[in-house]
């Protein structure tokens, strides 16, 4: 039976290829296809109902990116055996799908939305997250579903100093600039990624590169949807409105809104309390027994709030809150403010603050990573909580959501550029940001926080991070546009732009920007990389007055590490039979002790909460894997005695002869009452038999010769 798929082929810079097939699969969505790369195959089908839910004054979109474990010949870990809930990565691509699917939505059309992407096919090479977002954008495109786009998103990353899209995962190890892109055929729309500390004009030509083949499999949709027949969207009408109603209110409210703007009113309550007495007097003054829709009332007094707060920012080029518009909010600091912790940093800029800490753990300690696409251990986390009362709200606590784990992920981004390289590092690091208050870029707060914290824990980090939110105002109509550095709450709800950047002195680490509004120029995004590299560096100062550089050393209570390389054929040694060696070093001396086979060498490393049980379990591995010299002197201990001697334990797990003629000068007959079970003896290493390797000892050597008797 005729299957009757159409596809289309997007041909990458480097010639590689991408395929968009449709008409095959999931046919009972609104739209659905597969997309494909090398062995990596997508499916992506997207639903949305014909009516939206009665008082629902929004678009209810879900975007969820599922890897399933049999596409890469897996079975999942745990109990249930069977995919569950988002892990944290799936929950990361389906945020930077939905960041530049969501705003392309028309403002008008409210009926609720599900967009699935199921990774069915893995290669290792080829990764998923850089082909999730064209192929959801697709599936809408081959719908009738009503979208602004078609939009796309593509990995870019400088690999031996050029350019390629959608790199190799092998290749991208190398890579010193990794960026997903989101974009339509006109403008950017999203941006994140990390770098090595790199300037603001190369980040700048790496998202031009992007845009070039976003424009080409953004050209393919169009001619795939019109391959399928969906160039006509459906018909809808989810809002009804009162246009005299809105002008009334207008007319009502503007001029009051904004002067209630211009107050430059610093505190967030006080501003909310001032723009929602404008609504109040409004409402007041219909009288009692007035017959309009109230919900209509707010959403237009919601614009008219919007349009007064955006023009006094472009025509007074003053803030909310009084600041200029490249003007950073007062910041203080604070390390060592919880003594129990390892490292600990308070940061506040504003009304936002962040309480942080660190934790150096073992490798005890790292995080086990199991999902379709990777396996192994992760020894850097940063966790971000953000819990209600940090903006005066009472919510119930229910764990990290999407946006919990979305600003923790770049904030670890930002920081891990600058960490201790694998081998100089032992610990695994734990960074926790605690939001305390919140009103603006949380997630900015809590880079500083974490990199104050860090050099509090005295971990050796190479240069310090700061990080700054900048937002934007732009008039289509007359051109004018204000960058604001350091952005509020409110100016990032009613602004153009959210651009995080994070970076040292010396360069961009990592950013994250969501665009609302077409057409951003190559002019305005190079003087927001500039307004934000100043803002940068005036926090980065702020900063080195609490502290400059990582402390010299870790604090007393925290865990010691040292490390040992011993030969490949002592690690069974060290371990003993069933772990019994190892096991009775770390209860003797109380020392954690770990052994990986590494470059066919056996790396042990020691963890220890004092100095004494550090030196103790050193003494006694060091004892295990050294090589014992003959002619040198050593205190061993009686384990048997037999009728021709004693076998003494003089290193570690080596026992050696002390035969019945190497005990005194002295001839002795028989063993019995010369030497006890546990008896410690000083011996001398006199010969190791070529042959068995067994080790023969004197005690006699050790001992005085006895003067020769004189002569009479």
């Amino acid at each position: 039976m005729s299957q009757n798929a159409i596809t289309k082929t997007i041909a990458l810079p480097d010639g590689r290829e991408i395929t968009i097939e449709t008409g095959k699969l999931a046919k009972q969505a609104d739209g659905s296809v597969v997309v494909r790369m090398g062995n990596t195959m997508l499916l992506a089908a997207v639903v949305s109902n014909k009516e939206a839910r009665e008082g629902v004054d929004f678009m209810p979109l879900s975007v969820d990116y599922q890897e399933k474990f049999a596409s890469s010949g897996k079975i999942p870990g745990g109990f249930l055996k069977r995919e569950a809930r988002l892990s944290d990565y799936e929950i990361l691509i389906s945020r930077l799908v939905d960041r530049v699917l969501r705003p392309l939505f028309p403002s008008d059309y409210h009926a609720e939305t599900q967009v699935t992407i199921n990774m069915i096919s893995a290669d290792k090479e080829v990764l998923p997250d850089a082909l999730a977002a064209l192929a959801a954008s697709a599936a809408l495109a081959v719908s009738d579903i009503p979208f602004n786009g078609p939009i796309s998103e593509v990995r870019v990353a400088r690999i031996d100093g050029q350019f390629v899209i959608n790199p190799l995962a092998t290749d991208l190890l190398r890579a010193d600039i990794d960026m997903i892109v989101g974009a339509s055929m006109e403008s950017v729309s999203m941006v994140e990624g990390e770098m090595n500390e790199v300037s603001e004009e190369e980040m700048l030509q790496a998202i031009s590169f992007a845009h070039e083949a976003i424009k080409v499999q953004c050209q393919a949709q169009l001619e795939l949807s019109e391959l399928v027949g969906k160039l006509q969207k459906r018909a809808y009408s989810h809002e009804t409105h009162d246009e005299d109603l809105r002008q009334k209110v207008y007319e009502a409210t503007y001029s009051k809104a904004y002067l209630v703007a211009k107050r430059g009113n610093a505190n967030k309550a006080e501003r909310k309390e001032g723009f929602a007495a404008v609504l109040a007097e409004f409402v007041e003054s219909l009288g009692a027994d007035h017959e309009f829709d109230l919900g209509l009332i707010k959403t237009y007094y919601h614009d008219v709030e919007k349009e007064a707060v955006r023009n006094m920012i472009l025509n007074d080029r003053t803030r909310l809150d009084g600041r200029q518009l490249n003007q950073i909010r007062p910041i203080w600091s604070e390390i060592n403010y919880l003594p129990a912790t390892h490292g600990s940093a308070v940061f506040t800029r504003g009304e936002t603050q962040s309480l942080t800490t660190v934790t150096l753990g073992t490798k005890l300690d790292e995080q086990m990573i199991d999902s379709a696409m990777t396996s192994g251990y992760n020894k850097f986390l940063l966790h971000y909580n953000f819990p209600a009362f940090s903006t005066g709200e009472v919510k119930p606590n229910r764990g990290p959501g999407r946006r919990e784990i979305g600003h923790g992920n770049l904030a670890l981004r930002a920081l891990k550029k600058v960490l201790p390289a694998e081998g100089d590092n032992p610990y695994t690091i734990r960074i926790v940001s605690d939001i305390l208050e919140s009103n603006g870029s949380s997630s900015m707060a809590t880079v500083c926080a974490g990199s104050l914290a860090l050099m509090d824990a005295g971990v050796p980090i190479k240069n310090a991070v700061s990080g700054i939110a900048m937002g934007l105002i732009t008039d289509e109509k007359t051109g004018k546009f204000a960058v604001l550095s350091d952005i509020l709450g409110d100016e990032d709800h009613l602004g153009d732009m959210d651009f995080k950047v994070t970076g040292t002195k010396n360069g961009i680490t990592a950013c994250q920007m969501d665009i609302k509004v077409n057409g951003l120029s190559h002019d305005v995004l190079t003087q927001a990389l500039a307004q934000a590299r100043e803002g940068r560096e005036h926090i980065l100062n702020e900063m080195n007055k609490t502290i400059a550089a990582p402390n010299p050393d870790y604090k007393p209570h925290t865990p010691r590490s040292f490390n040992i390389v011993i030969d490949k054929e002592f690690i069974g040694a060290v371990i003993g039979p069933g772990g019994k060696v190892i096991q009775q070093i770390q209860k003797d001396t109380g020392a954690t002790i770990i052994i990986e086979e590494k470059n066919e060498k056996g790396h042990v490393n020691i963890f220890a909460s004092n100095q004494t049980a550090m030196d103790d379990a050193i003494s006694k591995i060091k004892g295990i894997v050294a090589q014992p010299e003959i002619g040198d002197m050593y205190i061993g201990k009686v384990k048997s005695i037999q009728p021709y001697g004693a076998f003494v334990e003089f290193m570690p797990g080596k026992d050696g002869l002390l035969h019945i003629s190497e005990i005194k000068h002295e001839r002795l007959e028989t063993m019995d009452g010369v030497l006890e079970i546990g008896e410690e003896v000083k011996v001398k290493l006199i010969d190791v038999d070529k042959k068995t390797g067994k080790f023969k000892l004197s005690r006699k050597a050790a001992l005085p010769k006895p003067e020769a008797p004189q002569q009479g």
